[in-house]
């Protein structure tokens, strides 16, 4: 039995030694072919449109093209858990959203575990704040109006969201929890969908990150009634903050698009990932196109965003028993 201990102990040192000679090797012929991003939303989000900038950029870098894998559900679960049980070899990646630290406290069981299951590689970018957004037909030109009409006897307004959880859910009841409103939820599958509801006007208040909708705003289709953030957008002079519009107490973390891999991924396909990413965020071009929606490249180390990850997590169980959502 002893003999028996002795070489399975020297077979996991061996297996260990190996992997470590061997990363290294990984690492400076990775990749040799396409790899895939995966995305928790439909086509026409926030993260989607971030996500194809950076992807086509990536692409020209590597030599191998940069796939995009929409698969909407659950509020990003159904790609997140596609991610999760992947080969960690750094071909399958999961972008993400703020909306993934806010599931762990609006569903009561995830399929994966939001810290373990995940090796962080970076934030692609970050959003400063939200936007508080009203059909361009409804008849609130202002904050204090959208409450008063809001609260009316008999009136039914709806919100949208990018999903139930998504933090563009816990903005909205946040507000509702702060102002006395009831505006009820309808949640969908994606940022673009939620925009085309706006429009169709079959929603009449949205919260949503700019990079979603910015050009409807600048086109006069919808309207801007306020931003959630110390300091008024520059792209946006004209538009409040939401304490100058009268509501307090809306305070929340900045936007965030990040990039993670599965579990047990190679530290060192890990870092060539980070450096590759930062270097396409370096990019002129593509960081005037990701200005021009409103988001600004970060780029940090995993060393960085594994932290940000955890107290984002925290923050978002804060926020959620604030608003007052119940866990499904």
């Amino acid at each position: 039995m002893r003999g028996k201990r002795v070489r399975a102990v020297c077979t996991a040192a061996f297996v260990a030694a190996v992997s470590l000679l061997t990363a290294p090797l990984l690492a400076q012929t990775f990749p040799s072919k396409p790899v895939r991003w995966v995305l928790g939303f439909a086509i026409g989000g926030a993260p989607d449109n971030i996500a194809r900038i950076v992807a086509q950029q990536l692409t020209n870098q590597l030599g191998q093209s940069v796939v995009l894998d929409n698969r909407p559900g659950a509020n990003g679960i159904v790609g997140t858990e596609m991610v999760a049980n992947s080969n960690p070899d750094g071909y399958t990646l999961l972008v993400t959203s703020a909306s993934f630290a806010v599931n762990p406290a609006v569903y009561r069981k995830l399929p994966y575990d939001s810290i373990k299951s995940f090796a962080p590689v970076t934030n692609l970018a970050s959003s400063p704040g939200m936007l508080l957004l009203v059909n361009a037909s409804f008849p609130a030109q202002t904050v204090q109006q959208l409450i008063e009409i809001a609260k009316k006897p008999g009136a039914q307004f709806a919100y949208g969201s990018s999903g139930t959880g998504n933090a563009t859910h816990l903005a909205a009841e946040l507000f509702n929890a702060r102002t006395g409103t009831k505006l009820v939820h309808v949640p969908y599958k994606g940022g673009g969908l939620v925009t085309n509801a706006l429009l169709a006007n079959e929603i009449q208040v949205v919260f949503t990150n700019p990079a979603t909708i910015i050009t409807q705003v600048k086109a006069g289709r919808v309207r801007a009634l306020a931003y959630n953030n110390a300091t008024r957008a520059p792209y946006l002079p004209d538009v409040p903050t939401m304490v100058e519009a009268g509501v307090k107490g809306m305070d929340m973390d900045p936007g965030w698009y990040g990039v993670l891999a599965p579990a047990g991924t190679p530290p060192a396909i890990v870092a060539k990932l980070h450096v590759e990413i930062r270097t396409a965020l370096e990019n002129p071009v593509v960081r005037e196109r990701l200005a021009g929606l409103g988001v600004e490249p970060v780029g940090n180390p995993p060393a960085e965003f594994a932290p940000f990850l955890a107290r984002a997590i925290k923050r978002a169980a804060e926020l959620t028993r604030i608003a007052g959502i119940q866990p499904e």
